[in-house]
């Protein structure tokens, strides 16, 4: 193909309001134009779904985050207590450390558990409904689908009902620090204060189960603390603010999301009323359509070749798990939502040995969020269709409000 006929690479600002509404045909662009592609920043973005698949269960790639943020940040970036927070987390570590803290928690994720948690799921999602049935109105995001999440992880690590108020109003995940794009100052300085008053009050909470021990998750970290061999104080701190973050912040945008993308295809929104046996099938799909995890990270850990393209040791790669989603090679008519589509294997929730650990549970509350909606309030219609607030973040997508109405 002469040159003038060659696909051109987008230009595009992750970070672009635009971009942020609607980052799909950029995808397109990037993977017609250049699949494996050498960005300014000097990081290889994958779009196609074989890659991206490829580069999330291949054990030559890993994490190596502290290198990356000093790539990113310079030498002392690690002297930024937010960065220095997430680089002892499971999220960002390769083996053995990850290993071994993920074996810390894994117990509680195990799908009997989980699934057990599933009536006390459906109750809340009743609660959250009863709350506003009769107002005729809502935000989806502030009074459902970001109640319901942090309700059942407050749950899960025995946060007492008196102090959740300051998560459901206050707390919100800042999805800027793992943005391709670095953060400004002020964003850095934002994002710290809030790390420190949240992990304040995880230390409270540290210190109240020492003392008095519960059948929940941070008591069951805090006594591995204590065993002094498999987690550190600073490791505890750190690996519970995930869990809380990770744990509430993805399910609360892909139930948001998802209810935005039903109502964009109401035929799809009465098929599910119609039949709810379609749920499940339709939770892939939305996680498939549009991921509240827009990318993920890797570093080549040898010289390696993905789509014909050599990376070396050390190369810093993005994948794009939106755009493989969409790849039109795995699905057909990709930006089309069909809730009755077939064979759908969404990379939203990563792969390999960081294959999100709550996925089961995020998948049970978002199937009970949207029985519960379709259930109760079969009239309910979002409001602004057209151009919903989409928050300043690209690696984690999600709208900072979605009004909702009923009669």
């Amino acid at each position: 193909m002469p040159d003038s006929l060659a696909p051109q690479v987008p230009i595009f600002n992750p970070l672009d309001p635009a971009f942020i509404a609607d980052p799909y045909p950029v995808y397109h662009q990037l993977r017609a134009a250049a699949p494996v592609w050498l960005s300014p920043l000097g990081q290889y973005v994958m779009t196609r779904y074989e890659d991206v698949a490829l580069v999330l269960r291949d054990r030559r790639f890993g994490k190596n985050y502290a290198e990356n943020m000093k790539r990113r940040y310079g030498e002392k970036a690690l002297d930024e207590p937010a960065i220095a927070s997430l680089a002892r987390t499971m999220l960002v570590l390769d083996p053995p450390d990850h290993t071994r803290l993920r074996g810390l928690v894994t117990k509680a994720f195990t799908a009997r558990r989980v699934e057990e948690m599933r009536p006390r799921i459906a109750a809340v999602v009743d609660q959250l409904i009863d709350r506003v049935a009769e107002k005729g109105t809502m935000d989806v995001i502030a009074d459902f689908a970001h109640r319901l999440p942090v309700i059942v992880i407050c749950d899960m690590l025995g946060i007492p009902e008196e102090d959740r108020g300051q998560f459901f109003d206050q707390y919100k995940v800042n999805g800027r620090l793992i943005d391709p794009v670095p953060l400004t100052r002020e964003e850095m300085d934002a994002v710290n204060a809030n790390g420190a008053v949240v992990g304040a009050y995880f230390d409270s909470l540290f210190e109240r189960r020492r003392k008095d021990p519960k059948d929940d998750l941070t008591t069951q970290l805090v006594q591995a603390e204590e065993a002094g061999d498999r987690l550190s104080t600073e490791e505890l701190r750190a690996n519970v603010g995930l869990l809380f973050a990770a744990g509430h912040e993805t399910t609360a945008n892909l139930i948001g999301n998802g209810l935005l993308a039903l109502q964009r295809s109401p035929e799809q929104w009465e098929a599910l009323k119609a039949d709810p046996s379609l749920i499940p099938n339709a939770m892939e799909e939305l996680l498939r359509f549009d991921s509240s995890v827009q990318m993920t990270g890797r570093v080549a850990l040898e010289a390696v070749e993905v789509g014909g393209v050599t990376l070396d040791k050390g190369a810093s790669i993005i994948c794009f798990l939106g755009a493989a989603n969409r790849d039109p090679a795995i699905y057909a008519e990709p930006d089309k939502l069909d809730v009755q589509r077939q064979n759908i294997r969404p990379l939203s929730f990563g792969g390999g040995i960081h294959h999100c650990l709550g996925a089961q549970l995020a998948r049970i509350e978002a199937h009970e969020a949207f029985a519960g909606l379709a259930r109760r309030l079969p009239n309910l219609r979002i409001t602004e269709l057209v151009n919903p607030a989409w928050r300043r973040s690209f690696t984690l997508r999600g709208l900072t409000n979605l009004p909702a109405s009923w009669h």
